[in-house]
């Protein structure tokens, strides 16, 4: 057997913490047995909570180059999870600036850092989605596999916390959703999961994965990768998952609407 050239992925650098999606996919990494670093926006270390005692902490931010120079150094994979789903133009805060730049960034920040590996949680296409929203994502996939990295991406549906109030939207969408003839046609793609299934399926890809080219990842993949237990109650079958993601889930970090970023948004354009 020929052994691979990348080494198993153990070191993972997490963008976005002290956010809702970061901080919950950290709190996964490290139950599996990861050593994490979350890469948290200045201003705002006390927000990852009890991830402080766990995770490695640095601070940076995506949007400005310079602060990340060198941060990707002695990790396997970054798993970026900034961007955002709403723009405002007045303020210069494009679908390009929020999702491209930032990504570009971090890739940039990966290929000088020597990581050989980058994962984005990218977007699954909705009609209750704005296109533009996933064009830039699309985009900034393709500026992830032009500079050479290995590349895998997660294109992820709405998501929820368990037993908190669901928008609307998000509940009719998983109660139309999950009749079989449309989940058949492909939505459960698209229908809303639980961010624990998205979190503990987003940190067991990345660990379980081996760079080469570029693999997409869809909702279905996440729930492949939560047991049946996991799926449907949400209790893991791992202690450290169970007490981990009910901190974060705990922690005083107010839940985003639906049209709000993944991770930060920068207070203004600079540039």
């Amino acid at each position: 057997m020929v052994s691979s050239p990348f080494p198993q992925v153990r070191r993972v650098l997490v963008t976005g913490g002290g956010t809702f999606l970061g901080d919950n996919i950290a709190a996964a990494l490290l139950a599996e047995g990861a050593e994490v670093t979350l890469l948290v926006r200045p201003g705002t270390e006390e927000r990852i909570g009890a991830l402080a005692q766990r995770a490695r902490v640095i601070v940076a931010d995506v949007w400005t180059p310079a602060s990340l120079k060198g941060r990707g150094r002695g990790h396997d994979m970054v798993i970026h999870t900034v961007g955002g789903m709403k723009a405002d133009p007045r303020q210069g805060l494009t679908y390009e600036w929020l999702n491209i730049v930032s990504a570009r960034n971090v890739a940039n920040m990966c290929v000088s850092s020597g990581v050989p590996h980058m994962m984005l949680i990218s977007a699954a296409r909705a009609p209750w989605v704005s296109s533009d929203y996933v064009r830039a994502k699309r985009e900034a996939e393709l500026y992830m596999e032009r500079i050479g990295l290995h590349v895998s991406i997660i294109r992820a549906p709405l998501v929820y916390v368990r037993g908190r109030q669901r928008p609307l939207l998000n509940r009719m969408i998983s109660l139309i959703g999950h009749f079989p003839p449309l989940w058949w046609l492909g939505f459960n793609r698209i229908v809303p999961i639980p961010v624990d299934v998205l979190a503990r399926g987003t940190a067991r890809l990345a660990l379980d994965s081996r760079p080469g080219g570029v693999s997409i990842y869809y909702a279905p993949d996440l729930r492949r990768k939560n047991t049946v237990r996991e799926r449907r109650r949400g209790e893991s079958d791992s202690a450290a998952t169970a007490v981990l993601l009910s901190e974060q889930a705990a922690a005083p970090i107010n839940l985003l609407p639906e049209d709000t970023p993944f991770g930060w948004t920068p207070e203004s354009k600079k540039r």
